[in-house]
């Protein structure tokens, strides 16, 4: 979709004027939109190809931070990966946070943006409750 007749510019998308579906207008400048879930950060990116969902899980214990309970938090994390839905994905950043992500091929509107997010935040609740009974904070 381009700026033409059929759709206009609004912020960083165009604007459908059938159906308002949404597109960035500059590709290498993909919008973002930063919320909160459960007091955890938590990114929704909007591409022409979907929406890509990236949230801050939890932090793992530094080495110098042993406990108890930090095998198990290990532990926790070591399976998650297989129970995760398709097309999930769980890391570990360089500052020993652990990010969830996500993407959906859904076209972006208003309304599917907002249905999305409340998706996506829903189905981390499972995760987040046991990473939480682990140990990450």
């Amino acid at each position: 979709m381009h700026a033409t007749d059929d759709a206009f510019p609004h912020g960083p998308f165009l604007v459908s004027r059938t159906g308002g579906r949404l597109v960035p207008q500059d590709a290498a400048r993909l919008p973002r939109l930063s919320f909160a879930w459960r007091g955890r950060a938590c990114e929704m990116q909007v591409a022409a190809s979907g929406l890509g969902f990236a949230a801050i899980a939890g932090h793992v214990p530094f080495t110098i931070e042993i406990g108890p309970a930090r095998g198990e938090l290990m532990e926790v994390i070591s399976r998650m990966p297989e129970t995760l839905p398709e097309g999930w994905k769980l890391s570990l950043t360089a500052d020993s946070r652990l990010r969830l992500e996500a993407s959906t091929p859904s076209e972006a509107t208003a309304v599917t943006l907002l249905r999305e997010m409340v998706r996506f935040a829903l189905a981390l609740d499972p995760y987040l409750d046991e990473l939480e009974r682990a140990g990450a904070g």
